[in-house]
């Protein structure tokens, strides 16, 4: 197959597209660069199926010829951190929602597969955890530019199934847990990468809110399977999957293991949300996938558990 990957340079992107070359995919990836790397690419560019565009997907024409030459899109490209989506509200909701309208609409003329990666922020705030894909969803008031990227994540999920119920585009959305593996930034607020790179510098380790927010995370190998999967099988059309793991740890217990883990002799900091973020943040407080739906399709099962994450992740970071 042929396949265009948006956000290619990115985190999950760049391993997304390893996999699908190791299968013998041709791949075409397109990223402007703003939270991707070249450097995360940089060992493809040689390889006789890769093609890499650095522009942004809003670029119609081009990102139009690149779809044409393509079986399926897996659209990765958006504004991520809850770092950059406080601070930036306006290029998150622009970002997302409109990229994805973009990426929809030049899809749809040729009726290519569309894969829209969303998220486990479309939650929000759900007390009915493990999420299951057809619960309610429970978002908190628009004053809070907190919940802006799930509510522009959400929107992407909504245009995506009205294309597919109205236009009949095939379409596969993926929300995913905190995919978290090397490569990653801590650049924009993610917290494995942050937490490692405090540790292994002898700095504080910055734990915001009273840390007792729990999350489970997913090994990136582990997601870029599940949408392999998803991409092959027909009846996968039309559906939403969470894509995660089912063990849940607070990030205060994560501090400690990644302060064992490194050896370091860090001191872990609490910091209040008022002052990692702006006045009146809110969080999630859990944040765990019920994965049935996605196994019992495709036989999807997480394979690489948190300390194994942890200690490939150090390795990363001693390495670079």
């Amino acid at each position: 197959m042929r396949i265009l990957i948006t956000g290619g340079a990115g985190f999950v992107g760049s391993h997304l597209a390893e996999a699908l070359l190791e299968r013998g995919d041709e791949v075409f990836a397109i990223d402007n660069l703003s939270t991707g790397s070249i450097e995360n690419i940089s060992h493809l560019k040689t390889h006789p199926k890769f093609h890499y565009t650095i522009d942004t997907i809003t670029n119609e024409p081009v990102l139009a010829e690149l779809v044409d030459r393509c079986d399926v899109v897996v659209h990765l490209a958006a504004a991520v951190g809850v770092k950059l989506i406080v601070e930036a509200p306006v290029h998150t909701i622009e970002t997302n929602v409109h990229g994805t309208e973009v990426v929809l609409k030049l899809a749809n003329k040729k009726k290519k597969l569309v894969l829209i990666a969303s998220t486990s922020e479309v939650y929000g705030k759900s007390g009915a955890v493990p999420f299951r894909e057809d619960a309610d969803l429970v978002l908190g008031p628009s004053e809070k530019h907190r919940w802006a990227y799930a509510c522009s994540k959400l929107i992407d999920e909504f245009l995506a199934l009205a294309y597919w119920k109205e236009r009949k585009l095939p379409i596969i959305i993926v929300r995913l847990f905190n995919t978290v593996g090397p490569r990653q930034t801590g650049q924009y607020g993610m917290v494995i990468p942050t937490f490692v790179r405090q540790a292994l510098a002898g700095q504080p380790i910055t734990v915001f809110g009273d840390g007792a927010q729990s999350r489970s995370f997913t090994f990136v190998g582990d997601v870029v399977r599940a949408v392999v999967a998803l991409i092959d099988e027909p009846k996968a059309v039309g559906q939403v999957f969470n894509i995660g793991n089912g063990n849940e740890i607070t990030i205060e217990q994560l501090a400690y293991r990644i302060k064992t883990l490194t050896g370091s002799e860090s001191e872990i900091v609490r910091i209040p949300y008022d002052e990692a973020y702006e006045a009146g943040f809110e969080d999630m407080p859990r944040r765990v996938p019920d994965i049935s739906k996605v196994k019992a399709l495709v036989g999807y099962s997480p394979t690489v558990e948190l300390d194994e994450i942890l200690t490939r992740v150090i390795e990363h970071f001693r390495q670079h």
